[in-house]
């Protein structure tokens, strides 16, 4: 299947519950009956089969070009993620087994849509239009909560036990077809007015049951992880703002999701339970963020040349928070049309407001850095992050400073660079991003078949078998043709044992078919 099939997924994922319940009760139909359906127990999917399903389609969405790697937006969702996945397993609501066999990876999609969703086997994708609208932490947490609940709650396995005899290849080529057609609202509305009409009605409620419930146990977890839990009824009133699709005129009962206004009132209903709570104060650290987010998911001149013109950027009015927001997105939006004077005002502006924030000033720093970058400063680049961060770095300034050492002649910093790298990946074995970066600086190092492995571990992190397979096969031609050097040897002995995992993949995915 091409990407620019799977495009829609990044874009209209707001009807995959109803497309995917439509698509999973064709003939033959569920047996119908006068009361509100049972949410299932999942007993007809197992977890090992979930997580291939999810696999299944999240390899695809990995090459959808909608797909985005940002080390600054990446750490504020896992910022964010890790204290939920806590607080879920503190709750009883994730069990280790389930923490243990599912992925929990979040995909960032360059989609403007408020939206994020649950995928099977623990993967979760977000939209970059949904971290441009929030304004607290708990507004984003809140989403996450939610749909980090409809995956520790097995929704989709739930869903799926009349189609248990299925393999995961073929649920998950269902699904990715029902994906195709998600922008066409109309779409899941025929399907009530067809043949189907019984099965599709049943699992549109049965969806919203599971909307419900998700909302409940999300509410929970995002409470236990220390978050004000203001921040559902904030979301909510934002999703009902920005697109009006649960509000739009179609009686209830055709929607996969409980009306908006419905859920506001039940989660103020819950608020009233835990006590008073204040709006959060204008958060500076948020607003740069929301900038970046918006900025990021513009593809054409004329929405770039409008970030660069935000009025709030010099009104009296606006609050700092607000001003810091409009130049950040200002500054980036000017880096974007590579009008490097422009980029370099915006910032000056923007430097004094963060002066007194660590975290915002953090963001400002690493902005600088990347200015300097697309400049082709390298040298500044480096010194700007040397100059304001600790050792060793954070991610996103290990990635800034390897992308200006891979571009600048040899330096000492670089084997403290490709040491922090190493480290990292060996806690993070799935951050494709800094695999290939890895690979990079080994290759400029001269460490050719130690490269070669990490290109292939980039591969195997995005779950391109066939890829990981090449980059596998090319490192055994170096070992071959090469003179090993100290520490080789071993290198060369995880090459093999990671092309036999990629190759048991690509044939259990045949057998599969």
């Amino acid at each position: 299947m091409t990407t620019k099939t799977l495009k829609p997924f990044f874009r209209s994922s707001r009807w995959l519950s109803a497309l995917l319940v439509g698509a999973l009760a064709m003939p033959p139909a569920w047996a119908q009956n006068n009361n509100l359906p049972s949410l299932g127990n999942g007993e007809g999917i197992s977890l090992g089969a979930e997580r291939q399903l999810g696999d299944r389609i999240a390899r695809e969405l990995y090459r959808d070009p909608d797909y985005l790697e940002d080390p600054v937006l990446d750490e504020y969702i896992q910022r964010l993620w890790t204290p939920l996945v806590k607080a879920a397993a503190a709750r009883g609501e994730l069990s280790p087994e389930l923490q243990e066999r599912f992925a929990w990876r979040i995909l960032l999609g360059r989609d403007r849509s408020v939206n994020a969703f649950a995928l099977p086997g623990g993967y979760l994708g977000v939209h970059l239009g949904l971290i441009a609208v929030v304004s607290s932490d708990a507004e984003l947490a809140s989403v996450l909560a939610h749909e980090l609940s409809h995956v520790t709650q097995r929704h989709i396995a739930r869903s799926m036990d009349e189609q248990s005899k299925m393999t995961p290849w073929v649920i998950g080529s269902m699904i990715l077809g029902a994906i195709a057609v998600s922008k066409n609202p109309q779409a899941a509305q025929g399907l009530i007015v067809g043949g189907q009409a019984a099965a599709i009605q049943s699992q549109l409620s049965y969806s919203r049951d599971m909307e419900r419930e998700a909302d409940r146990v999300g509410f929970g977890v995002l409470s236990e992880a220390g978050y004000d839990p203001q921040g559902f009824v904030g979301m909510f009133n934002k999703l009902q703002q920005s697109a009006g699709v649960n509000d739009n005129g179609a009686y209830p009962y055709l929607r996969s999701h409980p009306l908006t206004t419905e859920r506001i009132a039940d989660m103020q209903a819950r608020l009233q339970l835990t006590g008073p709570v204040k709006s959060p104060p204008s958060d500076m650290v948020q607003a740069m963020l929301s900038a970046r987010a918006k900025v990021m998911s513009q593809n054409d001149v004329e929405a770039l040349k409008a970030w660069t013109q935000d009025s709030k950027a010099a009104s009296a009015q606006a609050t700092p928070a607000q001003k810091a927001g409009a130049l950040y997105a200002a500054t980036l939006a000017h880096l974007q049309l590579r009008e490097g004077r422009a980029a370099e005002s915006a910032l000056q502006s923007l430097v004094p407001l963060a002066a007194a924030n660590p975290q915002a000033h953090r963001l400002v720093t690493l902005l600088q850095a990347e200015l300097a970058i697309r400049q082709e400063r390298f040298a500044s680049a480096l010194q700007t992050l040397d100059a304001a961060s600790s050792k060793p770095f954070k991610r996103p300034e290990l990635m800034i400073a390897a992308q200006a050492l891979l571009r600048l002649p040899p330096r000492p910093e670089r084997a403290a660079i490709t040491l922090q790298l190493r480290e990292w990946v060996t806690q993070a074995p799935n951050d494709a991003q800094a695999w290939n970066t890895l690979a990079s600086m080994l290759n400029l190092q001269g460490q050719a078949l130690s490269s070669l492995r990490a290109e292939g571990e980039a591969q195997m992190a995005r779950m391109d078998w066939p890829g990981a397979v090449d980059r596998f096969r090319a490192a055994q031609d170096w070992a071959r043709n090469n003179r090993l050097q100290a520490g080789d040897h071993i290198e060369a002995s995880i090459v093999d044992t990671r092309l036999r995992q990629a190759q048991a993949q690509i044939r259990a995915i045949q057998t599969e078919r």
